[in-house]
Parts: C-alpha cells; sequence; structure tokens
C-alpha cells in the first residue's frame, strides 16, 4: 500500500500544488509539490531507526502492522485536508506534516517485509520470494496510474483540481483494514522465534549495528541510493516528465507509465530467480552500470512524444532497475546477522533513500525547466548509478549462500564447501 500512497501522489502533483500551493507559476507550484514530496523522505531514516529496532525486539511482524496503519491513515487523512483557500498556510503545514508520518512509516515497510518473507523461504528461493516486494510495488504503481486514468478519462479537469484527485487517497482507508487484517493473522518468522527462544533477542539493535554493523549499513546505503532513485523515477517523475516536458497528452502519459511499471513487476521475479542462479553480487552490478548507461537514452526516447517509442524507453529503464531492485531487497536481508536484521537494513536503505533518491523528482523536474535537452533529467540517475556501482564494485560481497539465522556479524555463508562450483 506504501508504494500506491507514494505514486498517487506523484500522479496527482499538479492537482495537489494547485490546491496547496497556489502560485502564478505552474512550474514553481509543481516544484512546491514535489519538495514536500522529498521532505517524507527525511522522515524515512527516522522511521527506519525507530521501526527497524521494534522489528528486532518485538518481531516482524509487529513492526509491519505499526507501518501499514500509519501510512495507511496518513494518507486517508490528506484525502480531507481542506485546500490553501479555504484555511492558508495551515493547509500546506498539514500536508508536510502527514508526509512526515508517511515516510517515517515507510522508514520501516520495505526492509521490514523482506526481513519476514526472506526469513520465510528456502534458501535457496530467497531471490525469487524477495523480488515479490518491488513486483509489487510496481503493481500498485499500475494500479495507480490506472485510478488517474480513469479519474482523468471520467472528470472534467477542474473537478480534478477541485476534488477528485482526493478519491484514490480515500482508498488507503479500506487497502490498511485490509493489510492489517493479513499482517495479523501472520506468524511472525522462525528465525526471529529461535531468536526469542534462545534469549538472544538485542536489547540495543541501533547501538549493536553501530559497533559492528557500519561497513553493510555503508553497503546497504550504495545499494539504495540507486535502485530508490531509479524506482522513483518510475513511480512519479516519468509521469510530469511526459506531461510538462514532452507535452504529451496526460492520459497517453498515464497509459505509458502503467505499461512499464507491470512490465517492471513482470521482470521483478525473473530477475530474483535469477540471482538464486548466478549470485547476487553480478546481477546487482550490471544492473547498476545498465542504470548508468541506458537512462539518458532511455529518456531520449520518452522524449520523442511517440507512445509505442516512450514505452519502449521505460521498459529499457525498467530492465535495469528490476535487475538492480530485485538483488537489492534479498542481499537488505543477508547482509546483517539475524539480531540486528532490521534496524541496520532500514538505517542503510533509508539513509539512502532520504539523502539520495528523496531529492530525485524534484532535481529531475528542475534540471528539466532548465531546458538544457531531454536527456538532462535522467543525467542525476545516470551519474549517482556510476559513482555508486564503481564503490560496490569494489566492496559489495556474494551473500546468496549466507546462512541468514546466524547472529554473528562475521557469519559465513552456509556449508560452502557444498555450494555448486557453477550455478
Amino acid at each position: 500500500m506504501e508504494w500506491f500512497d507514494f505514486a498517487i501522489y506523484g500522479f496527482f502533483a499538479t492537482a495537489i500544488g494547485s490546491n496547496f500551493f497556489p502560485s502564478s507559476s505552474p512550474t514553481a507550484s509543481l516544484l512546491s509539490t514535489l519538495a514536500v514530496y522529498g521532505v517524507a523522505f527525511l522522515m524515512r531514516p527516522v522511521g527506519g531507526f525507530v521501526i527497524g529496532a521494534i522489528g528486532d525486539r518485538r518481531g516482524r511482524r509487529f513492526a509491519l502492522m505499526l507501518s501499514v496503519v500509519l501510512m495507511g491513515l496518513a494518507t486517508a487523512l490528506i484525502a480531507l485536508l481542506p485546500s490553501y483557500a479555504a484555511i492558508g498556510v495551515t493547509a500546506p503545514a498539514l500536508l508536510v506534516l502527514l508526509r512526515c508520518v508517511q515516510g517515517f512509516s515507510a522508514g520501516g515497510e520495505w526492509t521490514g517485509s523482506a526481513a519476514f518473507l526472506v526469513e520465510s523461504a528456502p534458501s535457496n528461493r530467497r531471490g525469487v520470494t524477495a523480488a515479490v516486494i518491488p513486483m509489487t510495488a510496481a503493481l500498485a504503481v499500475t494500479v495507480g496510474a490506472c485510478s488517474a486514468l480513469l479519474i482523468q478519462s471520467t472528470v472534467a479537469p477542474e473537478d480534478i483540481v477541485v476534488w477528485e484527485w482526493r478519491i484514490p487517497f480515500l482508498a488507503a482507508f479500506p487497502l490498511t483494514l485490509v493489510g492489517l487484517y493479513l499482517r495479523v493473522r501472520l506468524e511472525d518468522t522462525e528465525v526471529f522465534q529461535e531468536l526469542k527462544a534462545r534469549g538472544d533477542i538485542s536489547d540495543a539493535p541501533i547501538r549493536a549495528v553501530g559497533r559492528s554493523g557500519g561497513r553493510n549499513v555503508a553497503i546497504s546505503f550504495a545499494l539504495s541510493a540507486i535502485t530508490v532513485l531509479g524506482f522513483y523515477y518510475i513511480a512519479t517523475y516519468v509521469t510530469t516528465f511526459l506531461t510538462v516536458t514532452v507535452t504529451m497528452d496526460r492520459s497517453t502519459a498515464l497509459v505509458v507509465v502503467a505499461v512499464g511499471a507491470l512490465s517492471y513487476a513482470a521482470l521483478c521475479p525473473v530477475m530474483g530467480a535469477l540471482s538464486d542462479r548466478v549470485g547476487r553480487r553480478p546481477l546487482s552490478l550490471l544492473g547498476g552500470a545498465g542504470l548508468a548507461v541506458s537512462a539518458v537514452p532511455a529518456f531520449l526516447l520518452m522524449a520523442t512524444g511517440v507512445p509505442v517509442v516512450a514505452v519502449l524507453g521505460l521498459v529499457l529503464f525498467g530492465i535495469f532497475e528490476a535487475m538492480h531492485n530485485s538483488t537489492t531487497t534479498v542481499m537488505l536481508v543477508e547482509l546483517f546477522p539475524a539480531h540486528m536484521r532490521s534496524t541496520g537494513s532500514a538505517i542503510g536503505y533509508n539513509l539512502g533513500a532520504a539523502l539520495v533518491a528523496g531529492p530525485g523528482p524534484l532535481i529531475a523536474a528542475a534540471l528539466a525547466a532548465a531546458g538544457a535537452g531531454a536527456g538532462l533529467p535522467a543525467l542525476y540517475i545516470a551519474g549517482v548509478a556510476l559513482v555508486c556501482t564503481i564503490v560496490l564494485w569494489r566492496v559489495l560481497p556474494e551473500t546468496r549462500w549466507r546462512d541468514i539465522g546466524l547472529t554473528e556479524q562475521d557469519a559465513r555463508p552456509a556449508a560452502v564447501a557444498d555450494a555448486p562450483a557453477t550455478p
């Protein structure tokens, strides 16, 4: 649900800007809206520290229940906010507050879900199991795009700005109830239950990460910087790029994004399964390098304004993003020992998301507004992917064979001697 909420904010950025940041300049209004989008990312590390530690102390299931409730309530309340015209500056202030609650919740959602799924999966299927997370995130973007398209095609533009943009946000409330019901019915993972039975639950997981997990936090930061930035280009910025920069009809742009996101979703389990066969490291490095090389050509294809060509550009970008995201998700779990896993992965992942990915849509929109070429907005993701991939090439370990039930920081691959010489 988190990714549906974030996606619809991007899809309705123009309408939200008109309601909460009125300006004589549509570009200034849009940039203000995207800046608030980035503010939510600043709260993600805080959520990572708090909800991540809760996941290591109270259990993976409890942390997931907390995150879904916070995200759902904040999103539903955004739908009920009065506009700037009604209550003045209080309106954007409340929007910022609720976006911060969303960011706090998101800080524990992705890595908490990853820990739960990967710890519950067979050791030879951890990659494909973890890929369910980016796959469902992409499906949420697809649903968000289709919701926006439905509203776009059935409602007058002036009505969208006035109130129709609120409908998808209201849908978060029933989705929250469904998500909470499903998570209440789950049992916690055997790994966490074993930790609890042995009395190995850490009383201070943040301190444990600071004492012995710094290197893996740094690796998680670099992985997150690439993968979260790439995903949010797809989830939020591409729609803005197509409609504002390329001047594509909004309905057509939403179809392009929906098809691209659906293709990306289909690729995620393929990449996850491939990582179970060839390893995480080679796919991660190839995905990062591919994003660095393909970002500008992909945006140039989208800039043609031809829908089919634009889809091809988005699919090209999505191939390498799916490759990187699917392997990142499982490695976030495999990098850390069980007693600090939720905390360590959440800290590294969310620092990368906040400091590098969060400003991404705003930076891309500002670059596009500079009018120096259609490929310019892609330079940010290309540069981030290039720098981080070079760093990861030197420090990224292969985690495919690690025993994720161990608590020692220097946990070695399980039965390496028994591992096949070739995948």
